[in-house]
């Protein structure tokens, strides 16, 4: 296929990664910190080099057995968290560097220039110099830039980590409207959901330097199949092995739920449950629920006009959503020995 395609290993960094991203396509590279990610990239722009493999570009070897094409060869743009401007430059300049760089006039390379600034919303930002920009506006400026030289590739990297939250829900749109339109490759790495919801066509997950899951964001968080998908996702999951159609033991803990039909007794089987499908309380429950455990809670954090109860649970983390006034109500704070009940019909069970 053309597009970005590579297989690679980089021993040093623990990474052994094949994967490939058709033109036009977008896809995200997440994972936990540590799993490779950045290595990743790294070696995609060219400042890592691989012990072995290859890695080709609309079928153009950019590394390989006796091949390494230098970074400024290899037309891969990269769309980093900080924007890396130019200080010395006005805005239109630092976006047309890459042009004037790639031989085009400088002239014509202006108006390119331009005509991305326009694109982008920062058209009338054209003569400033970076160290007028806000945040959002230089990361706009950036995205300019790394479209303008028309990359065979285009690399993100957490492009909107650095910003605001208002800044990020505009720069997004902007990389939403960008990217629909390009023909390149794009490889993202992120670790917010709203950037793989609003920009990823396809995503992987790396775990200790190899891909253990691919498809798409619907896809790997309906059935996340380790903790980092389950918090990216906002659940809580619980591994173990199954007792039946219909519970999961996880060590001391018995998990009642619904069964997929797959599972089979004494098999890797994970249950997942909504925070806010726990119900906590000071004394043993009575009545219908089926999971009524001994916890103790770990912490207290408020999120906006509610709050996150951490709690551990015959030795298993499990978050649960609460008002605030329910903590209030209910005197919760570290180190407090607390009851929590879901009913079966809110923990879905299956293979892991």
């Amino acid at each position: 296929m053309t597009g970005l395609e590579l297989d690679i290993d980089l021993p040093a960094r623990g990474v052994r990664v094949a994967l490939s991203v058709a033109p036009g396509e977008t896809c995200a590279l997440i994972g936990p910190n540590g799993a490779g990610k950045s290595s990743v990239l790294e070696a995609v722009i060219g400042v890592l080099t691989p012990a072995s493999g290859e890695i080709r570009l609309d079928g153009r070897l950019l590394s390989g057995p006796g091949v390494r094409v230098p970074v400024h060869h290899r037309r891969v743009g990269w769309l980093a968290q900080r924007p890396l401007l130019f200080d010395h430059l006005d805005v239109r300049d630092n976006v047309a560097f890459g042009l004037v760089a790639n031989g085009q006039p400088r002239a014509a390379a202006r108006r390119r220039a331009a005509q991305e600034l326009e694109l982008v919303g920062a058209g009338e930002l054209a003569v400033r110099r970076p160290g007028k920009l806000s945040g959002g506006q230089a990361q706009r400026v950036a995205i300019a830039r790394a479209l303008a030289a028309e990359p065979d590739a285009l690399l993100l990297d957490e492009p909107l980590a650095a910003i605001d939250v208002q800044g990020a829900a505009e720069i997004r749109q902007v990389l939403t409207e960008r990217l629909a339109q390009a023909q390149q490759p794009v490889l993202l790495v992120t670790h917010d959901l709203i950037d793989l919801w609003r920009l990823a066509d396809r995503v992987l997950v790396l775990s200790e330097g190899r891909i253990v899951e691919s498809g798409t964001v619907a896809d790997v968080l309906r059935r996340p199949r380790n903790q980092f998908l389950a918090h990216l996702g906002g659940r809580n999951l619980i591994a173990g092995v199954a007792l039946g159609p219909d519970a999961l033991q996880a060590g001391e803990l018995v998990v009642h739920g619904v069964g997929d039909t797959a599972l089979t007794r004494d098999g890797a089987t994970l249950a997942l449950l909504d925070p806010a499908a726990i119900a906590v309380h000071l004394t043993c429950p009575e009545g219908s629920p089926r999971n009524v455990w001994p916890a103790v809670v770990a912490g207290v954090e408020q999120r906006g006009d509610a709050a996150r109860l951490n709690c551990r649970a015959e030795g298993h983390p499990l978050a649960v959503d609460l008002t605030l006034a329910a903590v209030a109500e209910l005197g919760l704070s570290p180190g407090l020995p607390v009851w929590l009940s879901v009913k079966a019909s809110q923990v879905l069970l299956y293979p892991r």
